[in-house]
């Protein structure tokens, strides 16, 4: 497929085939999805919140089950003719609880922030204290972080990292839950290279008395695929993203135990929402469904061994990673050394073809919208089909992109996004028809 710039009188040759309604409703539209395609197709997408769906996925998406309205939930609904999104909804559920060994499954939320709030809702009244990593550490900016509604109705304190490890200390995390005794713990975050301990946060969050979240958005499919811990047995509500590792759409989860599944229900509805997107649900249940298989384990192990080799193959050529590595998905990689801002490496990169955003590092002397490091991650180029033997590559493009970004040199940057285009075009991604 081929398109031209971008503009009022877009087109984009071949979106017609794959998007025929589309491209005859609405032209500029269709040729947009069509240049997205291509952008995804072209580039190396190395952000570990990305990743790509599958075609069944994509087409559970945009059923006509956007058509129906289902406020309540199954067998307890304020519209009639739920006769088969009941089943649907029920599908998931099910497949959710299976898969990550607990009691309760809630598959409504419409994204992570909407989940989180729904836990503070079932657990907390406004001006409780709650705990959580803080966000320059790699925490969430709904674990308490006060420019979010949860830092601003309740009181937030927060944990972090070392300054000589990159890692999460439990012995503070333990002083500190004792001390302040918050409602909520959660752990987690956003960019932790490293392994979540759910059993030791689990005996500080029954110490300190608290309702301990393991919010797991970015390694639910690590998880389901066996290569990271679960926090399962250790957690009162795991709280997760159905999209990044897990392969599904945007979307969230709450799992639970028994016990608080009537409050977590609540909250959800009619506490924060009103009808769930069934679309939604139906692609969650699809890409439950593909989480179960035994593939996918191949594939969860698969990102952790990328992300580990390609970790290896940066040290190697003198980056500073924050904690020295990474035992799961996800690199943080501290600019600091380079001379170079994270934002000014994450552009060049994107010129480069190579996908990364700019990220704040622990102790980060930088401004958040102007940070020091770049996050880096192997889901997508996973489900791509790129392996260990791939990672010394992707980490020359991004070496090469780095140095190009701190001269300024363009035609090394067009120079590596040519390269990128050539390998991308031998593995196709999953679920694009380009």
């Amino acid at each position: 497929m081929t398109t031209t710039a971008v503009g009022t009188t877009t087109t984009a040759v071949g979106t017609a085939a794959a998007h025929p309604a589309l491209a005859a409703a609405d032209p500029e539209l269709a040729a947009l999805v069509g240049a997205e395609e291509r952008l995804q197709a072209d580039t190396l997408r190395l952000i570990p919140s990305e990743n790509y769906v599958s075609a069944a996925v994509l087409e559970a998406s945009g059923t006509v089950l956007q058509n129906k309205y289902s406020e309540g939930y199954p067998g307890r609904r304020y519209y009639e003719g739920q006769q088969n999104v009941d089943r649907v909804e029920t599908l998931a559920v099910e497949r959710a609880k299976a898969l990550f060994g607990v009691d309760h499954a809630n598959v409504q939320p419409y994204s992570g922030s909407p989940a989180n709030l729904a836990v503070y809702l079932a657990f907390a009244e406004p001006g409780d204290t709650v705990m959580g990593m803080a966000l320059p550490m790699g925490g969430h900016l709904t674990h308490g972080w006060g420019v979010s509604a949860t830092g601003s109705w309740f009181r937030g304190v927060q944990y972090g990292v070392r300054a000589d490890t990159g890692r999460v200390d439990l012995d503070e995390v333990r002083e500190l839950a004792l001390k302040e005794r918050p409602k909520i713990i959660f752990c987690g975050g956003t960019a932790l290279p490293r392994t979540i301990d759910f059993a030791a946060f689990g005996e500080i969050a029954r110490e300190a008395g608290a309702v301990l979240v393991a919010d797991v958005a970015h390694v639910a499919g690590l998880i389901a695929g066996g290569a990271h811990p679960s926090p399962a047995g250790h957690a009162d509500v795991i709280s997760t993203t159905t999209h990044k590792t897990l392969r599904g759409p945007r979307g969230a989860m709450l799992l639970s135990r028994e016990e608080h599944a009537r409050a977590l229900d609540r909250a959800v509805f009619p506490g924060l929402q009103g009808g769930p997107h069934n679309q939604t649900t139906a692609a969650i249940a699809v890409a439950l469904h593909e989480a179960a298989l035994p593939s996918f384990r191949t594939y969860a192990h698969a990102v952790v061994a990328n992300a580990e080799a390609l970790a290896e193959a940066l040290l190697a050529r003198g980056f500073d990673l924050v904690s020295g590595g990474t035992d799961n998905h996800l690199i943080l990689m501290d600019l600091t050394s380079r001379q170079v801002p994270g934002k000014t490496a994450a552009k060049a990169l994107d010129r480069a073809g190579l996908v990364v955003n700019h990220n704040t590092v622990p102790f980060d002397p930088r401004k958040p919208f102007d940070p020091s490091g770049i996050r880096i991650g192997t889901p997508a180029l996973t489900s791509r089909g790129l392996g260990t033997e791939h990672m010394d590559r992707v980490a020359d493009w991004i070496d090469r992109g780095v140095t190009a970004a701190a001269g300024g040199d363009e035609d090394a940057l067009a120079a590596i996004r040519a390269e990128v285009a050539d390998l991308m075009a031998a593995f196709p991604a999953p679920g694009l028809p380009v």
